[in-house]
């Protein structure tokens, strides 16, 4: 291949990357629609701008390589210590979840097309995969709850190694025919050597990044590139396929361990990984021939759709059978099962070897792999955002200062009632213990912006400054409001000695004082037993604000609303009104309603009101 052509190439790719990118931002719409689009477009089979097999096995390289690093950046945002109540459910997924794909996979191929049953399976083990080059991005770009995101990072990570054995395997069932004890022991010298190959590599890559202050910023993300692509050779060369597995372990161990330039590498890699993300995809798309998939017919259609509804939902609600998930977060994470490069790259490099040695059925893969990635991919992309809010898991993002039994009960309520929490506290021991209970937790000083940056106050929706010290909470608010553009609307915070009220109250900080609020909540509890209930629905419920936002809603009286058992609405406040919410009162656009409910009754109250 021309060395000028190559260039050009790559040159190409990249400023349609640009493009891509900005057409992502401009429309809302994950890269991966526009990479794939742009792939399809300078294609031979159409543009004929790009002809990936002009690279001969040079393409198999790159994208192998390309794969081990985007797969090890998405372990290097997994911290194990702060996601151990999702643990067993991310596992079940990355099993279970794995194993019901592929036997649904399998059986809807075969059933549907009629294809060899040895070629539905090779089909059902590269569809087991989710990988993290569009899950990821996706999880990012919407914000959606934190459990639920990372449980599907988690899953695209793993999916992508353990669709990739399996896929092995199947292969070496058809052309070596593979049973019984082979076929046993061909699964578990794959595992194993990509999860020693793996933990060996995080340890070293550890040693080395805590030897001294010789290393800097530049050594450490040039040394950890070096070894992602020596672990995934090294590995690939004792095990062939194993090693996507060993790069996910190493990145895992990685973003686990407490070591020195962390978050330099995970800059560092989040730009190295959308190039090679672009690079790929584009590539990929552009070796999609029109005939594999228009050979398919109106039946391939059915068997992906079949897989996004069927298999999908049933892989997932089958392998969350125990958790402590909600239906509405199982059905979202039903719905985000798009297929990316893993399966793309290795059908294409699958079909070419079962097309050298005669055995037919390798463009039909390849056709079937495609659209499955295509339907996925722009079904998934365009969708994603608007399922996550008709289903209700785009949480608020809730930055809480102070760690203490303020902060920690408070982080539990919102925690309990899905919102996203991070917990900011300079105290080690605190921030552990936040840790241990699933709640995220960032060890360090709020006052440092850097930190209240770590800690995703660019994103935030509110700051909660509850720490026991006044200047700490009036600094923070300050800082919230003059570095961070946050509303008054959005800071609270807590005042320790009442004196220091005013202090806040000039700077229109909304704050509290803790003496305060007791004294007036047990003034009205004095000779007023009705008080007593509204506290032990606080503490068992919610009493909750909203905006009436929701077309079908405004303009309808009270009683005519559809509210569930176990809720109230009590006021309602229009402009500088304030109204008591009676039955014939006709509900506004923008009125901000006051609920009280039992268990999960205000909250569904809510998304009723506001949408």
């Amino acid at each position: 291949m021309d060395s000028i052509y190559f260039l050009e190439v790559v040159v190409s790719v990249l400023f349609m990357s640009m493009v891509a990118q900005t057409l992502s931002k401009r429309f809302k719409v994950p890269v991966i629609i526009f990479l794939l689009i742009e792939g399809i477009l300078v294609g031979p089979e159409m543009l004929n701008f790009i002809n990936p097999a002009t690279f001969g096995d040079g393409l198999t390289a790159i994208v192998s390589l390309s794969v081990a690093v985007i797969v090890f950046d998405g372990g290097l945002h997994i911290d194990i210590k702060s996601i151990r109540p999702i643990q067993k459910t991310a596992l079940k997924l990355t099993t279970v979840g794995v194993l019901i794909t592929f036997l649904g996979g399998t059986l809807v191929t075969y059933v549907v097309l009629g294809v060899s049953f040895k070629l539905a399976a090779l089909f059902g083990a590269l569809v087991a995969a989710t990988g993290p080059t569009v899950i990821t991005p996706l999880v990012r770009n919407i914000h959606v709850n934190h459990k639920v995101g990372k449980i599907l990072e988690i899953e695209g990570v793993f999916n992508d190694a353990a669709s990739v054995i399996l896929a092995a395997f199947m292969f070496e069932w058809i052309v070596s025919q593979l049973y019984g004890f082979d076929a046993v022991i061909f699964i578990l010298q794959r595992l194993v050597i990509g999860i020693i190959i793996g933990m060996v590599s995080g340890y070293i890559l550890k040693s080395f990044l805590s030897s001294g202050s010789l290393v800097t910023d530049q050594t450490a993300r040039f040394f950890t590139l070096t070894l992602v692509m020596s672990s995934y050779v090294v590995s690939e060369l004792l095990g062939n396929e194993s090693g996507i597995l060993a790069a996910a372990v190493f990145g895992i161990v990685t973003g686990t361990s407490n070591i020195p330039h962390k978050q330099a590498l995970k800059e560092f890699k989040s730009d190295l990984v959308m190039m090679m993300l672009s690079i790929i995809f584009i590539l990929l798309a552009a070796m999609l021939d029109f005939e594999d998939i228009l050979g398919l017919g109106f039946k391939g259609i059915i068997v992906v759709l079949m897989l996004v509804f069927f298999v999908r939902p049933m892989a997932v609600f089958g392998s969350t059978m125990n958790s402590h998930l909600k239906s509405k977060e199982k059905l979202f994470i039903s719905f985000i099962g798009p297929r990316g490069v893993v399966p793309a790259s290795i059908a294409t490099y699958f079909a070419v070897k079962l097309d050298s040695m005669g055995i037919f059925g390798g463009q039909t893969l390849v056709g079937l792999v495609f659209l499955t990635v295509i339907i996925t991919v722009i079904m998934t992309g365009t969708l994603a955002r608007r399922v996550a809010n008709f289903l209700g898991v785009i949480p608020m993002e809730i930055l809480i200062i102070g760690g203490g039994e303020v902060g920690k009960i408070l982080a539990e309520r919102f925690e309990k009632r899905g919102e996203n929490v991070v917990v900011v506290d300079n105290s080690e021991e605190k921030c552990q213990r936040l840790l241990k209970q699933g709640i995220r937790a960032i060890h360090g000083d709020a006052e440092d912006i850097n930190v209240l940056k770590d800690a995703g106050i660019e994103k935030a929706k509110y700051i909660v400054a509850t720490t026991d010290q006044d200047n700490t909470n009036l600094l923070v608010s300050q800082i919230a409001k003059s570095k961070f553009n946050l509303k008054e609307e959005q800071i609270v915070a807590r005042v320790n000695n009442v004196e220091n009220l005013h202090a806040f109250w000039d700077l229109s900080i909304r704050s509290m004082s803790p003496q305060m609020t007791t004294a007036l909540v047990l003034d009205n509890m004095v000779g007023k037993p009705s008080m007593f209930s509204m506290c032990e629905v606080g503490e068992e419920g919610e009493i909750l604000e909203a905006r009436v936002t929701n077309p079908k809603v405004a303009g309808k009286a009270i009683k005519d609303l559809s509210l569930p058992e176990n809720s109230l609405l009590l006021m309602v406040r229009r402009g500088e009104q304030s109204f008591i919410a009676n039955g014939n009162l006709v509900l506004e656009y923008d009125d901000l309603v006051t609920v009280i409910g039992e268990d999960d009754a205000a909250r569904e109250v809510v998304d009723l009101l506001y949408r």
